[in-house]
């Protein structure tokens, strides 16, 4: 099959697990490319047999251009088999890891004209040294409030990769 990943990231972290998705399809024999949203429309995506979508999200919000790209392509994503995940620090905790529990997946879905096939959350990743010192301070704030790490120069990833790897599997089966 020939697989389309389109993803919107803030901080790079989305990119790697839409990196080892491909690698879990690969493994599998299908043919995968990676696209950025930020990158603008650089493929057809009638020329793909499945898509998937996945976005970071930020202060609360999913990007915008994911919103607009999804509106735009709402009729090619629901032509074909598709996906979509999420990535937050909030899905640390397993109640924000259910799409019926997430607020940022519930948001994001009264946005859009689509509705995924199959829908992943998965946490992200905490990376105080490479943040700015607006976004470290806001970011901050944030984790005393919800009881995650603040040392000024944590780095922690969240992420459960065997899920992400399940969700890989469950795509190109």
């Amino acid at each position: 099959m020939r697989i389309l990943i389109v993803y919107s990231t803030t901080d790079g972290h989305t990119l790697a697990i839409c990196e080892r998705l491909r690698l879990v399809l690969q493994r599998d024999g299908n043919d995968v490319k990676l696209l950025s949203i930020a990158d603008g429309p650089a493929a057809d995506l009638r020329e793909f047999d499945r898509i998937v979508v996945g976005a970071s999200i930020r202060y609360g919000r999913h990007s915008p251009l994911l919103i607009d790209f999804v509106n735009r392509n709402a009729r090619a994503l629901t032509d074909r088999p598709n996906a979509f995940f999420s990535v937050s620090v909030s899905a640390r905790k397993a109640r924000n890891r259910r799409p019926e529990s997430n607020a940022y997946l519930r948001r994001f879905l009264r946005q859009v004209a689509w509705r995924p096939n199959e829908i992943g959350i998965f946490a992200g990743k905490i990376d105080y040294p490479r943040y700015t010192f607006f976004d470290r301070a806001m970011i901050r704030l944030i984790m005393l409030l919800t009881g995650g790490p603040t040392e000024r120069d944590a780095v922690v990833d969240f992420t459960d990769w065997a899920e992400v790897e399940a969700f890989g599997r469950r795509i190109g089966a």
